[in-house]
């Protein structure tokens, strides 16, 4: 009996231990190793995406990589999602959230938070893709910034570096699937001329 306690508090005490590395005490919880892309799944073009020197890099041909992992099931609502993003000149990726995994063509599902300091395409980075969009990019290539997507309820938020950028209420009544429902993350891999990197990915689950 005494073997059976001993081993069910070693248990816990390494679960605990897992779990503190794994959430901060805000909450915060990461989605990246820094090592592999374990937990994330590439779409049509895999070769896109590759872990270097701690960083997820995006370089090639149009690709998307979805998380899959096991953070709430890969299934998220409300919440803040972050990341530390560098991009190079003449650049585009974005971040897709309420998503889902497809194998081809640019994701159907959701919404996009833009990656664009230089890229020739107007809608600069925190703009939320072609619902509204942010023409002056609030960062520079070759620099680490942070953006961060926050839904709670109907209301999207985009901040770069702490500034908002974009606060957006969806109406009532969208249709179609580019709307606020629940779904996962997606990293764009735009096209073969953009280079961005991604390091320090994290979200924060909120009350539904």
């Amino acid at each position: 009996m005494r073997n059976i306690i001993l081993s069910s508090a070693l248990l816990f005490s390494c679960l605990s231990f897992s779990f503190a590395e794994e959430t901060d005490d805000e909450g915060w919880v990461s989605l990246f190793d820094g090592k592999t892309l374990e937990g994330w799944k590439a779409s049509e073009n895999k070769s896109s995406f590759s872990v270097v020197d701690g960083q997820i890099m995006v370089f090639g041909p149009r690709s998307h990589l979805f998380y899959v992992g096991k953070v709430n099931d890969g299934k998220f609502k409300n919440f803040e999602w972050k990341a530390d993003v560098m991009t190079t000149e003449g650049s585009n990726s974005g971040m897709y959230f309420h998503t889902e995994y497809q194998e081809n063509g640019w994701p159907g599902k959701g919404y996009e938070a833009q990656i664009n300091n230089t890229h020739g395409d107007p809608r600069k980075t925190a703009s939320l893709y072609g619902v509204k969009d942010n023409h002056q990019p609030p960062a520079k290539d070759d620099e680490w910034f942070t953006q961060h997507v926050i839904v709670k309820g109907k209301q999207i938020t985009i901040k770069v570096n702490g500034k908002t950028i974009v606060d957006f209420t969806e109406p009532e009544g969208v249709t179609g699937d580019r709307k606020l429902s629940t779904g996962t993350f997606a990293l764009q891999g735009h096209d073969p001329k953009s280079k961005v990197f991604y390091k320090n990915i994290m979200v924060k689950l909120l009350p539904e």
